[in-house]
């Protein structure tokens, strides 16, 4: 008699049936019926308060709870709720700082974080990219893609340019240009399939949200780099995934800055379009303003949110050279992204980390970044009348027609921006690899670059591509503790269920056919939002 195996995605159902069962029969968590005796809140938050008490402060307010208890609380205390985050079960509200300690000792406060400033106006949103001396930009063109490999995928696999996958770029919004167009044709549709902003722009009395105006430049040229065509400059200046997909969300206004509840903004609503658009990759190509732990950042917790649920979130380490690095530099699990020196030749031996690239050590024994990739004198879209543009006008390109539509920097978000678009690649060709996967994949086939800062060496998507492990990164690391749903992480072998939110586990967004059940680390899981 032929023994019946079943798969085991039913098998897991069946246990995780049993497990629901169980847990109708414990009481649910409790929350405390006093207040804190010790605010829960960011430290230089309380500074900032008992500083400048007569201010007013902007703040992210986790909750344990998914009431609106605390954002009547926030009202009372004279507050104002300015951002619903359900992605990470918060919210942002502006309220006296006179008001925060009372805030952050109320039942049911999980955290208050200051409510950070992503960058300022002298640079882009994230790392205040560095644009260096002028040079010579006439027939001048790129090497980058060149460098790790993508003209070669491109040469002996025509078909292979990130067509079908989305990247999001969470970013200073992104602006029509031609180079994002389906084919170099003029007249063909835009690449671009949704724009979603979290900042209005406002002329002749009317104020409307427009993902699509992007009057800073850092989100073009990041999107160019992504997956540019070149359709202006005739092939001189492409991007490394020339037909992928862009979504453009707009975190920051039209100087550049930003604020961190907004960037949790558009990563929850590229968390709930996921799907709509097949958002595969996000980049965020910025920085905070602030160091925090990524077990306390609202930023990090959100995009261990999206990284769980099969998105690959590719950052920039950020331009402070060896410091700390912060949030979401400073996530254990995303892809973290230095910068590279090319020196303008696609040999390699020339290659040296960038002065800039920010490095340094996270906690649990890990380093940052992950790996590096080409970062400096990138030429990429130039957003017509940004204030990029405007400032630095000797850094557009000049020398044949249509070459004024592009713009030249350097900064880790421009590697961030490489690396994303290479990720694109290699989902394209394996469409089910998971992001703990392509993050090994990537690390394991990087070029190796001497002295430190560098993480596992250069982008080599070529190697990437034709590899074919796969292992999975990340084995045994912890998510943020924002996350966890009690005191402590689920154990699913030794299970604390009282510290299980079954509300917050998204069954739908587990492919159960591509779990590879032999790698999974049960004590680090977490399903869903």
């Amino acid at each position: 008699m032929r023994k019946t195996t079943l798969p085991r995605r039913w098998l897991c159902m069946g246990i995780l049936s049993v497990v629901l069962t169980v847990a109708l029969l414990v009481p649910s968590l409790q929350l405390p019926l006093t207040l804190e005796a010790t605010p829960r809140a960011q430290p230089v938050l309380l500074q900032q308060a008992v500083a400048n008490p007569q201010s007013r402060v902007q703040v992210i307010v986790q909750k344990w709870a998914k009431d609106q208890s605390l954002e009547q609380l926030v009202a009372k205390l004279g507050g104002t709720v300015t951002l619903d985050l359900h992605i990470i079960n918060a919210f942002a509200a502006e309220l006296p700082a006179s008001a925060v300690s009372k805030l952050a000792t109320a039942r049911g406060v999980r955290w208050v974080s200051l409510d950070a400033v992503l960058g300022d106006s002298a640079g882009p949103v994230d790392d205040r990219s560095q644009i260096d001396s002028p040079i010579s930009t006439t027939n001048l063109r790129s090497v980058y893609t060149r460098a790790i490999g993508a003209t070669q995928l491109w040469s002996e696999t025509p078909s292979m340019q990130g067509q079908g996958i989305g990247v999001a770029v969470v970013d200073s919004g992104v602006t029509k240009h031609d180079d994002l167009r389906q084919t170099t044709d003029s007249k063909s549709g835009f690449r671009i399939s949704a724009w979603q902003s979290y900042y209005q722009r406002c002329a002749a009395n009317q104020c409307l949200y427009d993902g699509a105006v992007d009057m800073f430049g850092h989100g073009t040229h990041v999107a160019g780099i992504i997956g540019g065509n070149g359709a202006r400059s005739y092939g001189a200046y492409v991007g490394v995934a020339p037909r992928v997909n862009i979504i453009g969300v707009k975190v920051s206004d039209d100087n550049g800055a930003g604020r961190t509840s907004t960037v949790v903004a558009g990563l929850q609503w590229v968390y709930e379009n996921r799907n709509r658009y097949n958002i595969r990759v996000v980049n965020l190509s910025l920085n905070g303003s602030i160091p925090e732990s990524y077990n306390t950042s609202p930023l990090d917790a959100a995009l261990e949110i999206l990284w769980f649920n099969r998105i690959v979130v590719v950052v920039s380490a950020g331009n402070s050279g060896s410091a700390s690095l912060y949030p979401p530099a400073n996530d254990p699990f995303v892809i973290t992204v230095g910068a590279i020196d090319d020196r303008g030749t696609v040999e390699p031996n020339d290659d040296i980390l960038a002065r800039f690239s920010a490095y340094g050590t996270i906690g649990q024994g890990l380093t940052k970044p992950d790996l590096v990739a080409p970062g400096t004198n990138i030429i990429s879209l130039l957003a017509s009348g940004s204030s990029l543009a405007q400032k630095h006008p000797d850094h557009s390109v000049s020398g044949f027609f249509g070459s004024n539509q592009y713009f030249r920097m350097s900064g880790t978000s421009m590697a961030s921006a490489v690396v994303a678009g290479a990720v694109a690649l290699l989902l394209q060709e394996e469409p089910t690899l998971t992001p703990d996967q392509v993050k090994y994949r990537l690390m394991a086939t990087a070029r190796p670059i001497p002295g430190n800062g560098a993480g596992a060496g250069a982008l080599n998507i070529y190697a990437a591509v034709r590899a074919s492990t796969a292992a999975s990164a990340n084995s045994g690391l912890v998510p943020s503790r924002l996350l966890w749903s009690g005191v402590n992480p689920i154990h699913w072998n030794n299970t604390n269920w009282n510290s299980v939110n079954w509300d917050s586990v998204n069954w739908d967004s587990v492919n159960w056919d591509s779990v590879n059940w032999d790698s999974v680390n049960w004590d680090s899981v977490y399903w869903g939002d």
